[in-house]
């Protein structure tokens, strides 16, 4: 089942000194919050593609983070030291999490079913300000037989059920290098239907998250993982307040990143 469970104003005490590092290295961002200030007005766009206007929250918004197993927290110790629910922090937001293992577009998941099926099943009186999108890696296999469709329909069900809801769409992020090619495919496909919604996109694999410099300082590569560990989904945490930071500017992801301790 999915875990929404509410996490706003988490001070969990984190008993890992590469955790804590990988936290305070963004505070200061996390802090400055960017995206609860005021959009600059911005003119009208005749493009087929409407670039997407600054990202801008309220103070205190609350936030839907939607995914895969990454979302769920999967080889953080425990799960709720996995990116997403750091973010309540980060972000100074009521986050709400709802990560499926196994679930994409295509895939049923372990604990629930494909994507479109799980937004369907959402509670229109959640009324989240900003919906994270994160994934999914887990298409991959199936790619890329109906999978725009899939993508399509589901996209749609999620405008339609937040209608006043910002959406992020966060990519999947290899869990093993080099990248495979189904999942740099999928980075392009949802990159590109994004684009088409004017919603924002965030590529972990166009912007490098992942590289064989830091890998296995993220990624826990033990029987069964290839997931991030504890201290990879903190660094996560701290690249996506950094994205998140960047698109409150009306630009793409920032180069500078901060880095594994």
């Amino acid at each position: 089942m999915p875990d929404a469970r509410r996490s706003a104003a988490r001070r969990a005490w984190v008993p890992l000194t590469a955790v804590a590092v990988a936290i305070a290295a963004v505070c200061a961002l996390a802090a400055w919050r960017p995206w609860s200030q005021p959009a600059p007005a911005s003119a009208g766009a005749e493009a087929a593609e409407i670039a997407p206007a600054p990202l801008v929250l309220p103070d205190h918004a609350r936030v839907l983070v939607f995914g895969d197993s990454w979302t769920y927290g999967s080889a953080a110790a425990p799960p709720t030291l996995g990116y997403a629910h750091l973010l309540a922090d980060l972000l100074d937001a009521e986050v709400i999490v709802d990560g499926v293992r196994g679930s994409g577009y295509l895939k049923p998941g372990i604990d629930g079913p494909s994507f479109g099926d799980r937004i369907r099943a959402l509670d229109p009186s959640l009324e989240p300000d900003l919906i994270i999108l994160q994934g999914s890696i887990n298409d991959r296999r199936l790619y890329p037989a109906g999978y725009v469709d899939a993508v399509s329909a589901a996209w749609d069900d999620l405008a339609e059920r937040f209608p006043r809801a910002t959406v992020v769409v966060l990519g999947p992020a290899p869990q093993v290098l080099p990248v495979e090619r189904p999942t740099a495919a999928i980075d392009a496909d949802l990159a590109r239907l994004a684009a088409a919604r004017s919603w924002w996109y965030i590529s972990p694999l166009r912007d490098d998250w992942i590289t064989p410099d830091n890998y296995l300082e993220v990624i826990d590569t033990g029987p069964g993982n290839d997931h991030p560990s504890t201290a990879g989904h903190a660094y996560l945490a701290g690249r996506l307040t950094e994205a998140l930071a960047a698109l409150a500017e009306g630009t793409d992801v920032a180069a500078d990143a901060p880095s594994m301790p």
